[in-house]
């Protein structure tokens, strides 16, 4: 299917810096609570995040991530989760998060 560039531009996709991260054992499957950081104009934002297999509690702080910001919140067992948090599966079907190369502002507009 064929989309137009004003289709893509409805997806509102930003960089944040995640700022903390917590377990999550209630989730169906193995996931982490995340605030991250989208700048001023957004601020912090929370999600839910299935990144158990390759990235630690401890290892997250601090590093930037794409993010669907303009989802409407949605529950995820008794978590509201304000973002989607963008990977790609690997070969497993394990999640493997999308992220920058080097640093840049939060809140940038994917583009």
């Amino acid at each position: 299917m064929t989309i137009s560039y004003d289709d893509f531009s409805k997806v509102d996709i930003r960089v944040g810096t995640i700022v903390s991260a917590e377990p999550y054992p209630e989730a169906r499957k193995p996931s982490y609570k995340l605030s991250v950081d989208f700048g001023h104009a957004i601020g912090v934002k929370r999600s839910s995040a299935q990144i158990t297999k390759y990235y630690k509690l401890e290892e997250l702080p601090g590093r930037q991530v794409a993010a669907v910001v303009n989802f409407p919140p949605k529950q995820i067992g008794k978590f509201m989760s304000e973002v989607l948090v963008l990977g790609f599966p690997d070969a497993a079907g394990e999640v493997v998060l999308v992220a920058v190369s080097h640093p840049v502002p939060n809140g940038g507009k994917l583009f």
